[in-house]
Protein backbone atom coordinates (compact mmCIF):
# COMPACT_ATOMS: atom_id res chain seq x y z
CA UNK A 1 0.00 0.00 0.00
CA UNK A 2 1.05 3.54 -0.69
CA UNK A 3 2.38 5.54 2.24
CA UNK A 4 -0.48 7.61 3.50
CA UNK A 5 1.77 11.01 5.08
CA UNK A 6 -0.40 11.91 8.90
CA UNK A 7 -2.14 15.36 8.92
CA UNK A 8 -2.45 15.59 4.75
CA UNK A 9 -6.01 16.00 2.68
CA UNK A 10 -6.35 14.12 -0.32
CA UNK A 11 -8.66 15.29 -2.58
CA UNK A 12 -9.64 12.09 -4.68
CA UNK A 13 -11.33 12.00 -8.23
CA UNK A 14 -13.66 8.91 -8.33
CA UNK A 15 -15.41 7.84 -11.58
CA UNK A 16 -17.42 9.57 -13.52
CA UNK A 17 -20.03 6.81 -14.26
CA UNK A 18 -18.41 3.24 -15.37
CA UNK A 19 -17.40 2.51 -11.36
CA UNK A 20 -14.38 0.55 -12.52
CA UNK A 21 -12.79 4.00 -13.94
CA UNK A 22 -11.02 4.33 -11.12
CA UNK A 23 -7.07 4.03 -10.02
CA UNK A 24 -5.53 1.68 -7.65
CA UNK A 25 -3.74 4.66 -5.78
CA UNK A 26 -7.07 6.46 -4.84
CA UNK A 27 -8.77 3.01 -3.74
CA UNK A 28 -5.53 2.54 -1.50
CA UNK A 29 -6.08 6.08 -0.15
CA UNK A 30 -9.56 5.73 0.89
CA UNK A 31 -9.35 2.67 2.07
CA UNK A 32 -6.23 3.86 3.92
CA UNK A 33 -7.34 7.07 5.30
CA UNK A 34 -9.28 8.23 9.06
CA UNK A 35 -12.11 9.45 6.88
CA UNK A 36 -13.84 10.25 3.88
CA UNK A 37 -15.40 13.84 3.26
CA UNK A 38 -17.88 13.03 0.59
CA UNK A 39 -20.47 15.14 -1.65
CA UNK A 40 -23.38 12.91 -1.43
CA UNK A 41 -22.32 9.79 1.32
CA UNK A 42 -25.36 7.55 -0.20
CA UNK A 43 -23.24 8.15 -3.33
CA UNK A 44 -19.83 7.24 -2.57
CA UNK A 45 -21.21 4.99 -0.01
CA UNK A 46 -22.17 2.80 -3.57
CA UNK A 47 -18.54 3.34 -4.67
CA UNK A 48 -17.23 2.00 -1.05
CA UNK A 49 -19.51 -0.74 -0.80
CA UNK A 50 -17.90 -2.17 -4.57
CA UNK A 51 -14.50 -2.12 -3.32
CA UNK A 52 -15.63 -3.34 0.40
CA UNK A 53 -13.86 -0.17 1.69
CA UNK A 54 -15.26 0.04 4.94
CA UNK A 55 -13.62 3.76 6.24
CA UNK A 56 -15.75 6.25 7.86
CA UNK A 57 -17.60 8.59 5.73
CA UNK A 58 -18.86 12.31 6.54
CA UNK A 59 -20.66 14.89 4.40
CA UNK A 60 -19.02 17.66 2.53
CA UNK A 61 -21.03 19.26 -0.26
CA UNK A 62 -21.87 22.68 -1.30
CA UNK A 63 -24.57 23.43 1.67
CA UNK A 64 -22.52 22.65 4.27
CA UNK A 65 -18.52 22.87 3.16
CA UNK A 66 -18.23 26.17 5.19
CA UNK A 67 -19.93 25.04 8.02
CA UNK A 68 -18.00 21.22 7.90
CA UNK A 69 -14.23 22.96 7.29
CA UNK A 70 -13.05 24.25 10.79
CA UNK A 71 -13.65 20.23 12.03
CA UNK A 72 -12.50 18.59 8.92
CA UNK A 73 -9.21 21.36 9.60
CA UNK A 74 -9.00 20.47 13.44
CA UNK A 75 -8.89 16.89 12.39
CA UNK A 76 -6.26 17.01 9.88
CA UNK A 77 -4.27 19.20 12.85
CA UNK A 78 -4.52 16.75 14.88
CA UNK A 79 -2.50 14.40 12.57
CA UNK A 80 -5.59 12.91 11.02
CA UNK A 81 -5.65 11.89 7.66
CA UNK A 82 -9.01 12.93 5.29
CA UNK A 83 -9.94 11.88 1.28
CA UNK A 84 -11.97 14.72 -0.06
CA UNK A 85 -13.99 12.82 -3.42
CA UNK A 86 -17.36 14.42 -5.14
CA UNK A 87 -20.37 12.46 -6.77
CA UNK A 88 -17.91 12.60 -10.21
CA UNK A 89 -14.64 13.15 -11.53
CA UNK A 90 -12.40 15.76 -9.04
CA UNK A 91 -13.43 17.53 -6.09
CA UNK A 92 -13.59 21.74 -6.60
CA UNK A 93 -13.89 21.66 -10.45
CA UNK A 94 -17.66 22.66 -10.71
CA UNK A 95 -17.83 20.52 -7.36
CA UNK A 96 -17.54 21.33 -3.69
CA UNK A 97 -14.36 21.47 -2.38
CA UNK A 98 -12.26 24.76 -2.75
CA UNK A 99 -13.07 26.37 0.43
CA UNK A 100 -11.70 22.79 2.28
CA UNK A 101 -9.01 23.12 0.12
CA UNK A 102 -8.19 26.95 0.44
CA UNK A 103 -8.82 26.61 4.12
CA UNK A 104 -6.04 23.74 4.50
CA UNK A 105 -3.32 25.63 2.73
CA UNK A 106 -4.12 28.89 4.49
CA UNK A 107 -3.12 26.68 7.85
CA UNK A 108 -0.14 25.17 6.00
CA UNK A 109 -2.02 21.82 6.16
CA UNK A 110 -0.53 19.61 3.21
CA UNK A 111 -2.72 18.88 0.58
CA UNK A 112 -2.27 15.82 -2.25
CA UNK A 113 -4.50 15.45 -5.52
CA UNK A 114 -4.56 12.28 -7.07
CA UNK A 115 -5.64 11.99 -10.69
CA UNK A 116 -8.80 10.33 -12.57
CA UNK A 117 -10.95 10.26 -14.80
CA UNK A 118 -12.40 14.00 -16.09
CA UNK A 119 -15.51 14.38 -17.61
CA UNK A 120 -14.60 17.28 -19.73
CA UNK A 121 -11.19 16.00 -21.28
CA UNK A 122 -13.46 12.67 -21.99
CA UNK A 123 -16.36 14.55 -24.13
CA UNK A 124 -13.59 17.11 -25.66
CA UNK A 125 -11.84 13.88 -27.27
CA UNK A 126 -14.91 11.93 -28.05
CA UNK A 127 -16.35 14.57 -29.94
CA UNK A 128 -14.01 15.15 -32.57
CA UNK A 129 -13.58 18.62 -32.01
CA UNK A 130 -10.19 18.26 -30.04
CA UNK A 131 -7.80 20.67 -30.37
CA UNK A 132 -4.00 21.69 -28.52
CA UNK A 133 -6.29 24.10 -26.65
CA UNK A 134 -9.44 24.15 -25.29
CA UNK A 135 -11.67 26.28 -22.55
CA UNK A 136 -13.35 24.63 -19.96
CA UNK A 137 -15.83 27.17 -18.83
CA UNK A 138 -17.88 24.58 -15.99
CA UNK A 139 -21.86 25.16 -16.15
CA UNK A 140 -22.28 28.64 -17.43
CA UNK A 141 -23.80 31.33 -15.58
CA UNK A 142 -27.58 32.24 -15.02
CA UNK A 143 -29.93 35.47 -16.31
CA UNK A 144 -27.83 38.91 -17.76
CA UNK A 145 -24.47 37.40 -16.98
CA UNK A 146 -24.71 34.75 -19.50
CA UNK A 147 -24.50 36.91 -22.68
CA UNK A 148 -21.87 38.07 -21.44
CA UNK A 149 -19.45 35.57 -20.71
CA UNK A 150 -20.22 33.71 -23.81
CA UNK A 151 -19.76 37.05 -25.58
CA UNK A 152 -16.00 37.22 -24.19
CA UNK A 153 -15.51 33.73 -25.24
CA UNK A 154 -16.57 34.69 -29.02
CA UNK A 155 -13.36 35.36 -30.88
CA UNK A 156 -11.63 32.29 -29.02
CA UNK A 157 -10.37 29.76 -31.36
CA UNK A 158 -9.60 27.08 -29.06
CA UNK A 159 -12.29 24.79 -28.75
CA UNK A 160 -15.31 25.51 -25.72
CA UNK A 161 -16.56 22.57 -23.07
CA UNK A 162 -18.99 23.49 -21.08
CA UNK A 163 -21.48 21.67 -18.49
CA UNK A 164 -25.30 21.13 -18.64
CA UNK A 165 -28.40 19.87 -17.03
CA UNK A 166 -30.38 18.11 -18.97
CA UNK A 167 -33.86 20.52 -18.45
CA UNK A 168 -31.30 23.21 -19.50
CA UNK A 169 -29.60 22.10 -22.63
CA UNK A 170 -32.18 23.38 -25.52
CA UNK A 171 -31.80 26.78 -23.76
CA UNK A 172 -27.93 27.16 -23.63
CA UNK A 173 -27.46 25.52 -26.76
CA UNK A 174 -29.68 28.32 -28.21
CA UNK A 175 -28.02 30.86 -26.22
CA UNK A 176 -24.85 29.64 -28.04
CA UNK A 177 -26.06 30.13 -31.31
CA UNK A 178 -27.17 33.65 -30.94
CA UNK A 179 -24.09 34.92 -29.10
CA UNK A 180 -21.24 32.58 -31.04
CA UNK A 181 -23.08 31.94 -34.70
CA UNK A 182 -23.49 28.37 -35.85
CA UNK A 183 -20.61 26.19 -35.25
CA UNK A 184 -19.88 22.46 -35.34
CA UNK A 185 -20.39 21.36 -31.55
CA UNK A 186 -21.45 17.67 -29.92
CA UNK A 187 -23.52 16.94 -26.90
CA UNK A 188 -21.71 13.84 -24.79
CA UNK A 189 -24.37 12.47 -22.36
CA UNK A 190 -24.27 9.71 -19.66
CA UNK A 191 -20.09 9.59 -20.17
CA UNK A 192 -18.50 5.69 -19.68
CA UNK A 193 -22.07 4.25 -18.48
CA UNK A 194 -24.41 1.68 -20.43
CA UNK A 195 -26.03 4.35 -22.65
CA UNK A 196 -23.26 6.71 -23.14
CA UNK A 197 -24.02 8.97 -26.44
CA UNK A 198 -22.30 11.05 -29.04
CA UNK A 199 -24.66 13.80 -31.02
CA UNK A 200 -22.99 15.10 -33.13
CA UNK A 201 -23.90 18.59 -35.87
CA UNK A 202 -24.17 22.07 -35.75
CA UNK A 203 -25.93 24.34 -32.98
CA UNK A 204 -29.17 24.74 -34.79
CA UNK A 205 -29.31 21.05 -35.92
CA UNK A 206 -28.50 20.37 -32.48
CA UNK A 207 -31.13 21.96 -31.42
CA UNK A 208 -33.42 21.28 -33.55
CA UNK A 209 -32.78 17.40 -32.47
CA UNK A 210 -33.52 18.11 -28.90
CA UNK A 211 -36.45 20.52 -29.01
CA UNK A 212 -38.84 17.85 -29.44
CA UNK A 213 -37.04 15.71 -26.08
CA UNK A 214 -34.57 16.61 -23.88
CA UNK A 215 -32.11 13.79 -23.54
CA UNK A 216 -31.42 12.27 -19.75
CA UNK A 217 -28.02 12.55 -17.89
CA UNK A 218 -25.82 15.00 -16.83
CA UNK A 219 -24.71 16.76 -20.73
CA UNK A 220 -21.02 17.84 -21.91
CA UNK A 221 -20.79 20.42 -24.57
CA UNK A 222 -18.25 20.74 -27.12
CA UNK A 223 -18.62 23.64 -29.60
CA UNK A 224 -15.81 24.35 -31.83
CA UNK A 225 -13.93 27.74 -31.81
CA UNK A 226 -13.67 30.51 -34.35
CA UNK A 227 -12.85 29.87 -37.70
CA UNK A 228 -9.97 32.31 -38.80
CA UNK A 229 -11.37 35.26 -40.93
CA UNK A 230 -9.86 37.60 -43.36
CA UNK A 231 -8.96 40.95 -42.22
CA UNK A 232 -11.68 42.41 -43.89
CA UNK A 233 -14.64 39.74 -42.25
CA UNK A 234 -12.86 40.42 -38.88
CA UNK A 235 -13.38 43.86 -38.95
CA UNK A 236 -17.11 43.46 -40.26
CA UNK A 237 -17.16 40.92 -37.23
CA UNK A 238 -16.29 43.45 -34.64
CA UNK A 239 -18.59 46.17 -35.89
CA UNK A 240 -20.90 44.11 -35.38
CA UNK A 241 -20.38 42.93 -32.53
CA UNK A 242 -19.95 46.47 -30.89
CA UNK A 243 -23.59 46.99 -32.70
CA UNK A 244 -24.64 44.19 -30.73
CA UNK A 245 -23.70 45.05 -27.20
CA UNK A 246 -24.32 48.68 -27.71
CA UNK A 247 -28.05 47.87 -28.88
CA UNK A 248 -28.59 45.80 -25.87
CA UNK A 249 -27.24 47.81 -23.27
CA UNK A 250 -29.00 51.21 -24.39
CA UNK A 251 -32.10 48.99 -24.53
CA UNK A 252 -31.88 48.00 -21.10
CA UNK A 253 -31.39 51.39 -20.34
CA UNK A 254 -28.29 52.41 -20.26
CA UNK A 255 -27.31 56.09 -21.52
CA UNK A 256 -26.26 55.84 -24.91
CA UNK A 257 -22.46 57.25 -24.17
CA UNK A 258 -21.78 55.01 -21.15
CA UNK A 259 -22.91 52.16 -23.19
CA UNK A 260 -20.17 53.21 -25.50
CA UNK A 261 -17.83 52.87 -22.76
CA UNK A 262 -19.36 49.94 -21.37
CA UNK A 263 -19.19 48.08 -25.05
CA UNK A 264 -15.23 49.31 -25.58
CA UNK A 265 -14.49 47.81 -21.95
CA UNK A 266 -15.92 44.68 -23.11
CA UNK A 267 -14.23 44.02 -26.48
CA UNK A 268 -11.00 45.81 -25.53
CA UNK A 269 -11.14 48.47 -28.17
CA UNK A 270 -10.73 52.33 -28.06
CA UNK A 271 -14.17 54.19 -27.72
CA UNK A 272 -14.08 55.93 -31.10
CA UNK A 273 -13.92 52.52 -32.89
CA UNK A 274 -17.72 51.79 -31.01
CA UNK A 275 -18.75 55.64 -31.69
CA UNK A 276 -17.65 55.08 -35.21
CA UNK A 277 -19.83 51.66 -35.58
CA UNK A 278 -22.64 52.65 -33.54
CA UNK A 279 -22.39 56.40 -35.25
CA UNK A 280 -24.06 57.54 -31.76
CA UNK A 281 -25.80 61.12 -32.29
CA UNK A 282 -24.25 64.04 -30.52
CA UNK A 283 -21.78 61.75 -28.61
CA UNK A 284 -18.24 62.64 -29.15
CA UNK A 285 -15.08 60.78 -28.27
CA UNK A 286 -13.43 62.99 -25.48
Amino acid sequence: MSAIEPGTLYVCATPIGNLSDITLRVLEVLQGVDLIAAEDTRYSRKLLARYEIKTPVTSCHEHNERARTPELVDRLRRGQTVALVSDAGMPGISDPGSILMEACREQGIAVDVLPGPNAAVTALVLSGLSKCTYFYGGFLPVGKKRKRALGDLAGLSCTLVFYEAPHRLVRTLRDLLGVLGDRDAAVCRELTKVHQQVHRGTLQELIEEFEGQAPRGECCLVVAGTVAKTESEIEVRKDDEMRRIWAELTENGMEAKEAVKETAQRLGVPKRCVYQAVRVKGARDT
